[in-house]
Protein backbone atom coordinates (compact mmCIF):
# COMPACT_ATOMS: atom_id res chain seq x y z
CA UNK A 1 0.00 0.00 0.00
CA UNK A 2 1.00 3.35 -1.05
CA UNK A 3 2.40 5.36 1.97
CA UNK A 4 0.57 8.68 1.37
CA UNK A 5 2.57 10.89 3.27
CA UNK A 6 5.76 10.10 1.31
CA UNK A 7 3.57 10.54 -2.32
CA UNK A 8 5.02 12.89 -4.56
CA UNK A 9 3.68 15.66 -5.53
CA UNK A 10 4.26 15.80 -8.70
CA UNK A 11 6.32 15.76 -11.64
CA UNK A 12 6.50 19.40 -12.27
CA UNK A 13 9.93 20.76 -11.65
CA UNK A 14 9.75 22.95 -9.15
CA UNK A 15 7.69 20.29 -6.65
CA UNK A 16 4.15 22.20 -6.34
CA UNK A 17 1.07 20.30 -7.35
CA UNK A 18 -0.87 20.95 -10.26
CA UNK A 19 -3.88 21.82 -8.00
CA UNK A 20 -2.28 24.84 -6.96
CA UNK A 21 -0.73 23.71 -3.87
CA UNK A 22 2.39 21.40 -1.95
CA UNK A 23 -0.14 19.01 0.13
CA UNK A 24 1.30 15.80 -1.25
CA UNK A 25 -1.04 13.13 -0.98
CA UNK A 26 -2.40 10.27 -3.33
CA UNK A 27 -0.93 10.33 -6.70
CA UNK A 28 -3.58 10.19 -9.61
CA UNK A 29 -3.64 9.82 -13.39
CA UNK A 30 -7.14 10.10 -14.84
CA UNK A 31 -7.13 9.22 -18.84
CA UNK A 32 -9.77 10.44 -21.00
CA UNK A 33 -10.40 12.88 -19.13
CA UNK A 34 -12.29 15.39 -21.25
CA UNK A 35 -15.46 13.56 -21.40
CA UNK A 36 -18.39 13.51 -18.57
CA UNK A 37 -16.99 11.03 -16.44
CA UNK A 38 -13.59 12.98 -16.42
CA UNK A 39 -14.52 15.81 -15.84
CA UNK A 40 -16.32 14.83 -12.95
CA UNK A 41 -13.76 12.52 -11.37
CA UNK A 42 -11.60 15.99 -11.79
CA UNK A 43 -14.36 18.01 -9.97
CA UNK A 44 -13.79 15.45 -7.16
CA UNK A 45 -10.15 14.87 -6.39
CA UNK A 46 -9.14 18.75 -6.43
CA UNK A 47 -11.42 18.59 -3.44
CA UNK A 48 -10.08 15.36 -1.95
CA UNK A 49 -8.16 15.80 1.21
CA UNK A 50 -5.59 13.07 0.09
CA UNK A 51 -5.56 13.00 -3.58
CA UNK A 52 -4.05 15.25 -6.07
CA UNK A 53 -4.14 14.63 -10.40
CA UNK A 54 -0.15 14.44 -11.68
CA UNK A 55 -2.02 14.00 -15.20
CA UNK A 56 -5.09 14.28 -16.70
CA UNK A 57 -4.63 12.99 -20.29
CA UNK A 58 -6.57 14.11 -23.49
CA UNK A 59 -4.97 14.08 -27.04
CA UNK A 60 -7.09 16.18 -28.66
CA UNK A 61 -7.16 18.67 -25.78
CA UNK A 62 -3.80 18.54 -24.73
CA UNK A 63 -2.49 22.25 -23.98
CA UNK A 64 -5.55 23.63 -23.06
CA UNK A 65 -6.76 24.03 -19.03
CA UNK A 66 -9.12 21.43 -18.38
CA UNK A 67 -11.73 24.58 -17.79
CA UNK A 68 -11.40 25.23 -20.94
CA UNK A 69 -13.83 22.08 -21.95
CA UNK A 70 -15.02 21.41 -18.31
CA UNK A 71 -16.12 24.45 -17.68
CA UNK A 72 -18.01 24.69 -14.44
CA UNK A 73 -13.97 24.05 -13.20
CA UNK A 74 -12.73 27.91 -14.06
CA UNK A 75 -11.88 29.22 -11.30
CA UNK A 76 -11.03 26.05 -9.06
CA UNK A 77 -7.76 24.50 -10.84
CA UNK A 78 -5.16 25.45 -13.80
CA UNK A 79 -4.29 21.81 -14.44
CA UNK A 80 -3.77 21.58 -18.00
CA UNK A 81 -4.68 18.48 -20.43
CA UNK A 82 -1.50 16.82 -21.42
CA UNK A 83 -0.86 13.90 -24.05
CA UNK A 84 1.94 12.50 -21.70
CA UNK A 85 1.34 9.48 -19.94
CA UNK A 86 4.11 9.31 -16.85
CA UNK A 87 2.34 6.04 -15.09
CA UNK A 88 5.54 6.15 -13.24
CA UNK A 89 4.82 9.20 -11.30
CA UNK A 90 1.05 8.29 -9.94
CA UNK A 91 -0.21 5.32 -7.23
CA UNK A 92 -3.25 5.15 -9.17
CA UNK A 93 -4.83 5.68 -12.89
CA UNK A 94 -8.70 6.13 -13.80
CA UNK A 95 -9.51 4.92 -17.27
CA UNK A 96 -12.49 6.93 -18.34
CA UNK A 97 -12.70 5.63 -21.51
CA UNK A 98 -15.78 4.19 -23.41
CA UNK A 99 -17.21 0.47 -23.82
CA UNK A 100 -13.48 -2.05 -25.55
CA UNK A 101 -11.30 0.24 -25.40
CA UNK A 102 -9.65 -0.35 -21.46
CA UNK A 103 -8.97 -4.33 -22.69
CA UNK A 104 -7.24 -2.89 -26.10
CA UNK A 105 -5.79 0.16 -24.48
CA UNK A 106 -3.77 -2.21 -21.47
CA UNK A 107 -2.78 -4.51 -24.71
CA UNK A 108 -0.90 -1.60 -26.54
CA UNK A 109 0.45 0.08 -23.03
CA UNK A 110 2.52 -0.95 -20.10
CA UNK A 111 1.43 0.22 -16.86
CA UNK A 112 3.87 -0.74 -14.10
CA UNK A 113 2.54 -3.43 -11.72
CA UNK A 114 2.49 -1.07 -8.33
CA UNK A 115 0.06 1.10 -9.99
CA UNK A 116 -3.28 0.34 -8.90
CA UNK A 117 -5.93 0.77 -12.22
CA UNK A 118 -9.55 1.90 -11.97
CA UNK A 119 -11.37 1.19 -15.26
CA UNK A 120 -15.41 2.68 -15.84
CA UNK A 121 -15.74 0.86 -18.88
CA UNK A 122 -17.62 -2.69 -18.62
CA UNK A 123 -14.82 -4.74 -20.18
CA UNK A 124 -13.56 -6.43 -16.97
CA UNK A 125 -17.22 -6.37 -14.59
CA UNK A 126 -18.22 -9.75 -16.08
CA UNK A 127 -15.44 -12.79 -14.22
CA UNK A 128 -12.74 -14.14 -16.52
CA UNK A 129 -9.78 -14.37 -17.39
CA UNK A 130 -8.22 -11.21 -15.57
CA UNK A 131 -7.95 -10.51 -12.17
CA UNK A 132 -9.72 -7.32 -11.88
CA UNK A 133 -12.25 -6.86 -8.72
CA UNK A 134 -15.95 -5.83 -9.37
CA UNK A 135 -16.41 -2.81 -7.39
CA UNK A 136 -19.73 -2.44 -5.58
CA UNK A 137 -18.51 -2.01 -1.98
CA UNK A 138 -22.40 -2.84 -0.60
CA UNK A 139 -21.19 -6.52 -1.77
CA UNK A 140 -17.57 -6.68 -2.51
CA UNK A 141 -15.65 -4.54 0.28
CA UNK A 142 -12.68 -7.04 1.56
CA UNK A 143 -12.04 -7.79 -2.33
CA UNK A 144 -11.83 -4.28 -3.00
CA UNK A 145 -9.41 -3.27 -0.14
CA UNK A 146 -6.64 -5.56 -1.47
CA UNK A 147 -7.54 -5.60 -5.19
CA UNK A 148 -4.24 -4.09 -8.00
CA UNK A 149 -7.31 -3.58 -10.78
CA UNK A 150 -10.73 -2.87 -10.20
CA UNK A 151 -13.87 -2.74 -12.29
CA UNK A 152 -15.94 -0.21 -11.39
CA UNK A 153 -20.24 -1.07 -11.80
CA UNK A 154 -22.10 0.50 -14.98
CA UNK A 155 -25.08 3.15 -13.59
CA UNK A 156 -27.79 1.02 -14.27
CA UNK A 157 -26.27 -2.28 -12.55
CA UNK A 158 -25.86 0.34 -9.38
CA UNK A 159 -28.79 1.41 -9.41
CA UNK A 160 -30.79 -1.99 -9.94
CA UNK A 161 -28.69 -3.81 -7.58
CA UNK A 162 -28.83 -1.85 -4.86
CA UNK A 163 -33.11 -2.22 -4.75
CA UNK A 164 -32.75 -6.03 -5.21
CA UNK A 165 -29.74 -7.09 -2.95
CA UNK A 166 -31.08 -7.69 0.38
CA UNK A 167 -34.22 -9.61 -0.94
CA UNK A 168 -31.36 -11.65 -2.93
CA UNK A 169 -29.20 -12.69 -0.03
CA UNK A 170 -32.17 -13.43 2.04
CA UNK A 171 -33.53 -15.79 -0.78
CA UNK A 172 -36.77 -14.09 -1.67
CA UNK A 173 -36.02 -13.49 -5.23
CA UNK A 174 -37.63 -16.55 -6.53
CA UNK A 175 -39.97 -15.53 -9.45
CA UNK A 176 -39.34 -13.28 -12.11
CA UNK A 177 -38.45 -9.46 -11.11
CA UNK A 178 -39.56 -6.63 -13.42
CA UNK A 179 -37.18 -3.51 -13.57
CA UNK A 180 -38.30 0.21 -14.85
CA UNK A 181 -35.63 2.53 -14.63
CA UNK A 182 -35.28 5.59 -16.28
CA UNK A 183 -31.81 7.76 -17.09
CA UNK A 184 -30.53 11.02 -17.68
CA UNK A 185 -29.36 12.31 -20.53
CA UNK A 186 -25.33 12.69 -19.60
CA UNK A 187 -25.69 8.50 -19.08
CA UNK A 188 -24.97 8.35 -23.30
CA UNK A 189 -21.72 10.36 -22.86
CA UNK A 190 -20.40 13.60 -24.20
CA UNK A 191 -20.67 12.90 -28.08
CA UNK A 192 -23.99 14.08 -29.31
CA UNK A 193 -26.07 11.62 -30.78
CA UNK A 194 -29.69 11.50 -32.28
CA UNK A 195 -31.19 10.74 -28.85
CA UNK A 196 -29.33 13.16 -27.33
CA UNK A 197 -29.78 16.45 -28.71
CA UNK A 198 -31.92 19.04 -26.58
CA UNK A 199 -34.69 19.00 -29.30
CA UNK A 200 -35.58 15.67 -29.32
CA UNK A 201 -34.90 14.83 -25.57
CA UNK A 202 -37.05 17.28 -24.18
CA UNK A 203 -40.50 17.17 -23.31
CA UNK A 204 -39.83 13.58 -24.35
CA UNK A 205 -39.86 9.49 -23.20
CA UNK A 206 -38.33 6.89 -24.73
CA UNK A 207 -37.35 2.74 -24.21
CA UNK A 208 -34.01 1.68 -25.67
CA UNK A 209 -32.47 -1.78 -25.29
CA UNK A 210 -35.96 -3.50 -24.26
CA UNK A 211 -34.99 -6.41 -22.13
CA UNK A 212 -30.87 -6.61 -23.78
CA UNK A 213 -29.28 -3.84 -21.67
CA UNK A 214 -25.75 -4.79 -21.52
CA UNK A 215 -25.78 -4.20 -17.62
CA UNK A 216 -27.98 -7.32 -17.14
CA UNK A 217 -24.35 -9.40 -16.70
CA UNK A 218 -23.23 -7.88 -14.34
CA UNK A 219 -26.53 -7.63 -12.31
CA UNK A 220 -27.35 -11.39 -12.48
CA UNK A 221 -23.48 -12.33 -11.82
CA UNK A 222 -23.68 -10.46 -8.38
CA UNK A 223 -27.34 -11.90 -7.63
CA UNK A 224 -26.50 -15.20 -7.74
CA UNK A 225 -22.91 -14.47 -6.11
CA UNK A 226 -25.62 -13.29 -2.87
CA UNK A 227 -28.60 -15.69 -3.08
CA UNK A 228 -28.18 -18.57 -0.66
CA UNK A 229 -27.50 -22.23 -2.71
CA UNK A 230 -30.91 -23.10 -2.65
CA UNK A 231 -32.68 -19.77 -4.26
CA UNK A 232 -33.33 -20.21 -7.93
CA UNK A 233 -30.39 -19.46 -10.65
CA UNK A 234 -30.68 -15.90 -11.73
CA UNK A 235 -30.57 -16.56 -15.42
CA UNK A 236 -28.53 -13.93 -17.91
CA UNK A 237 -30.69 -14.20 -20.73
CA UNK A 238 -28.32 -12.25 -23.14
CA UNK A 239 -26.07 -15.65 -22.65
CA UNK A 240 -28.28 -18.27 -21.45
CA UNK A 241 -31.23 -17.22 -23.54
CA UNK A 242 -34.94 -17.29 -22.42
CA UNK A 243 -35.26 -20.92 -22.28
CA UNK A 244 -33.12 -21.46 -19.26
CA UNK A 245 -34.39 -22.58 -16.13
CA UNK A 246 -34.51 -20.10 -13.60
CA UNK A 247 -35.42 -16.49 -12.92
CA UNK A 248 -35.17 -13.70 -15.25
CA UNK A 249 -34.74 -9.78 -14.14
CA UNK A 250 -36.96 -8.61 -16.84
CA UNK A 251 -35.63 -4.60 -17.44
CA UNK A 252 -37.27 -1.89 -19.21
CA UNK A 253 -34.53 1.31 -19.81
CA UNK A 254 -36.28 4.62 -20.16
CA UNK A 255 -34.30 7.66 -21.49
CA UNK A 256 -35.48 10.95 -19.53
CA UNK A 257 -35.54 14.31 -19.90
CA UNK A 258 -33.67 15.73 -17.49
CA UNK A 259 -29.62 15.89 -17.49
CA UNK A 260 -28.38 13.47 -14.27
CA UNK A 261 -29.80 10.57 -12.38
CA UNK A 262 -31.55 7.15 -12.68
CA UNK A 263 -34.52 6.21 -10.93
CA UNK A 264 -35.39 2.79 -10.69
CA UNK A 265 -38.85 0.91 -9.73
CA UNK A 266 -38.40 -3.03 -9.23
CA UNK A 267 -41.68 -5.55 -8.51
CA UNK A 268 -40.87 -8.67 -6.83
CA UNK A 269 -43.22 -11.14 -5.91
CA UNK A 270 -42.16 -13.22 -3.09
CA UNK A 271 -42.66 -17.16 -2.13
CA UNK A 272 -45.12 -16.01 0.94
CA UNK A 273 -46.83 -13.31 2.08
CA UNK A 274 -44.80 -10.68 4.59
CA UNK A 275 -45.12 -7.63 6.71
CA UNK A 276 -43.79 -4.43 5.28
CA UNK A 277 -42.00 -3.67 8.84
CA UNK A 278 -40.42 -7.40 8.14
CA UNK A 279 -39.18 -6.72 4.36
CA UNK A 280 -37.83 -2.83 5.32
CA UNK A 281 -35.81 -4.41 8.49
CA UNK A 282 -34.17 -6.79 5.80
CA UNK A 283 -32.93 -3.26 3.85
CA UNK A 284 -32.02 -1.62 7.20
CA UNK A 285 -29.96 -4.45 7.95
CA UNK A 286 -28.41 -4.84 4.73
CA UNK A 287 -27.61 -1.10 4.47
CA UNK A 288 -26.98 -0.17 8.25
CA UNK A 289 -22.90 -0.23 7.48
CA UNK A 290 -22.64 1.31 3.91
CA UNK A 291 -21.20 4.51 3.68
CA UNK A 292 -23.57 5.73 1.03
CA UNK A 293 -26.77 3.51 0.21
CA UNK A 294 -29.39 4.68 2.73
CA UNK A 295 -32.71 3.19 3.59
CA UNK A 296 -35.44 6.15 3.46
CA UNK A 297 -38.91 5.32 5.62
CA UNK A 298 -40.16 8.18 3.21
CA UNK A 299 -40.95 7.91 -0.87
CA UNK A 300 -37.97 9.08 -3.24
CA UNK A 301 -37.89 11.86 -5.48
CA UNK A 302 -34.67 12.27 -7.73
CA UNK A 303 -33.56 15.42 -6.40
CA UNK A 304 -32.19 13.52 -3.52
CA UNK A 305 -29.62 12.17 -4.78
CA UNK A 306 -28.56 13.96 -7.95
CA UNK A 307 -24.76 15.67 -7.46
CA UNK A 308 -24.00 13.19 -3.84
CA UNK A 309 -22.92 9.77 -4.23
CA UNK A 310 -25.71 8.50 -2.35
CA UNK A 311 -27.88 5.78 -3.30
CA UNK A 312 -31.29 5.94 -1.57
CA UNK A 313 -33.84 3.11 -1.27
CA UNK A 314 -37.28 2.77 -0.08
CA UNK A 315 -39.88 -0.26 -0.09
CA UNK A 316 -43.74 -0.49 -0.08
CA UNK A 317 -45.65 -4.16 0.75
CA UNK A 318 -48.49 -6.01 -0.69
CA UNK A 319 -49.03 -8.93 0.03
CA UNK A 320 -47.05 -11.09 -1.82
CA UNK A 321 -45.86 -8.12 -4.12
CA UNK A 322 -42.98 -5.82 -3.05
CA UNK A 323 -42.43 -2.74 -4.84
CA UNK A 324 -38.72 -1.13 -4.51
CA UNK A 325 -37.65 2.34 -5.45
CA UNK A 326 -33.95 2.94 -5.71
CA UNK A 327 -32.39 5.65 -6.67
CA UNK A 328 -28.81 7.57 -7.75
CA UNK A 329 -26.95 9.85 -9.59
CA UNK A 330 -25.48 8.31 -13.04
CA UNK A 331 -22.44 10.29 -12.64
CA UNK A 332 -21.26 9.91 -9.49
CA UNK A 333 -22.82 7.18 -7.61
CA UNK A 334 -23.27 5.59 -10.85
CA UNK A 335 -19.94 6.45 -11.96
CA UNK A 336 -16.87 8.57 -10.37
CA UNK A 337 -18.26 8.83 -7.25
CA UNK A 338 -18.45 4.87 -6.53
CA UNK A 339 -14.45 5.12 -8.36
CA UNK A 340 -13.62 7.49 -6.17
CA UNK A 341 -15.15 5.98 -2.97
CA UNK A 342 -13.35 2.62 -4.46
CA UNK A 343 -9.93 4.38 -4.83
CA UNK A 344 -10.63 5.47 -0.77
CA UNK A 345 -11.08 1.72 -0.05
CA UNK A 346 -8.13 0.47 -2.17
CA UNK A 347 -6.01 3.05 -0.53
CA UNK A 348 -7.10 2.50 3.11
CA UNK A 349 -8.49 5.89 3.16
CA UNK A 350 -11.72 7.46 4.92
CA UNK A 351 -14.05 5.83 2.94
CA UNK A 352 -16.08 9.00 2.10
CA UNK A 353 -13.32 11.24 1.53
CA UNK A 354 -13.66 13.90 -1.11
CA UNK A 355 -17.22 12.71 -1.06
CA UNK A 356 -19.22 15.06 0.96
CA UNK A 357 -21.66 16.24 -1.70
CA UNK A 358 -24.42 17.97 -1.19
CA UNK A 359 -27.76 17.46 -3.00
CA UNK A 360 -29.17 19.56 -5.84
CA UNK A 361 -32.32 19.45 -4.32
CA UNK A 362 -34.08 22.95 -4.99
Amino acid sequence: MTDINKAQTTNTPNGSSPLGGTRGGLRVGILGAAGYTGGELIRLLINHPQAEIVFANSKSNAGNKVYDVHEGLIGDTELEFTSEMPFDKVDVVFFCFGHGKSEAFLKDHDIPANVKIIDMAQDFRIKGDHDYVYGLPETHKEEIAKCQHLANPGCFATCIQLGLLPLAKAGLLTKDIAVNAITGSTGAGQKPSATTHFSWRDNNFSVYKLFTHQHLHEICQTLNELKPASAPHVVDTLDEGYEADGITVDFIPYRGDFPRGIFCTEVVTLPTSLKGEEVVALYKDFYKDAAFTHYSDKALDLKQVVNTNKALVHVEVFGKKVVITSMIDNLLKGAVGQAVQNMNIMFGLDEKAGLHLKASSF
